[in-house]
């Protein structure tokens, strides 16, 4: 049987085609500390910092460029790659100022329908896509809640497509921000653009209390910087349990954690709003 497929894989220097095995990229954010997504640049020469539009899965968007062109591998970007539509102009971010300032608007609008349908829901954010085709509210609570009347009446007064989003608590701390146990503004709300797992084995091996209050955030949830020395714990490293850093000859040796049954957290998985 003849095989009509491709026998090569094209080669060429374009931006955003293949060259070789890797697929040249620039990574975008759509808000401030949210997940990066890969677009192809096509023909513009795009610096970090750069504010672009952006052909997205749910319409035009605009965000800011954090890192400039690369070539990644094929499987580390999400097909189908969309393009970089243009560098965005005056009228672009003056554009994007006015979806702000009506989003603050819709928020207190949104505020008093939910208290007149008396619904078990607390509002967080607010959002108008670039072309302002949509608003997407973002929410938390206790359990299921019905909006499809809040829904009816937010599409009323905004005449455009209204989409509801039940978030979850640590999601609702990126979006609001606030200082952790250590004085600090959030990690989760200015530079870390995903939740990694965290487990509570990861404060069990560093000699951590296990005290819920003294190792959660203020989400509720285990600290997400309980990640950050994690492997340097798990390799063992005496200077890091207070002893002398291991020499050449005598290299780090890895130990399993005991295991605990006595805490239990209920972790949520990583965020899927992506922020």
């Amino acid at each position: 049987m003849a095989d009509n497929g491709p026998k090569n894989r094209p080669e060429t220097s374009d931006h955003g085609t293949l060259t070789g095995e890797k697929v040249v990229v620039v990574g975008v954010r759509f808000r401030d500390a949210g997940k990066i997504y890969f677009f192809k640049p096509k023909q513009l020469q795009l610096q970090p910092n750069d504010q672009v539009v952006v052909e997205t899965a749910r319409g035009i968007e605009f965000g800011t460029v954090v890192i400039g062109e690369r070539q990644v591998a094929p499987e580390e970007t999400v097909t189908p790659l969309r393009d970089v539509i243009r560098k965005a102009t005056p009228e672009d971010c003056a554009k994007m100022e006015d979806n702000k300032r009506r989003s603050k608007e819709a928020f207190s609008v949104c505020e008093q329908k939910i208290a007149e349908h008396g619904l078990p829901m607390k509002l967080i954010d607010v959002e108008f896509t670039f072309d302002a085709g949509k608003v997407l509210f973002y929410f938390t609570a206790e359990g299921r809640v019905d909006f499809r009347e809040l829904v009816k009446d937010l599409a009323a007064v905004f005449r455009t497509r209204i989409e509801l989003r039940q978030i979850g608590v640590r999601d609702e701390a990126k979006l609001l921000g606030g200082l952790g146990p250590c004085g600090r503004e959030l990690c989760c709300s200015t530079w870390l653009g995903d939740f990694v797992p965290v487990s509570i084995r990861m404060a069990k091996g560093q000699n951590l209390s296990l005290n819920p209050t003294k190792i959660s955030g203020i989400c509720g949830r285990l600290m997400c910087c309980l990640k950050y020395e994690d492997a340097t714990y798990k390799g063992g490293c005496p200077k890091a349990a207070g002893g002398e850093a291991p020499c050449s000859k005598c290299p780090a040796v890895e130990e399993p954690v005991a295991e605990i049954e006595s805490v239990v957290f209920d972790e949520e998985g990583p965020s899927e709003e992506g922020f």
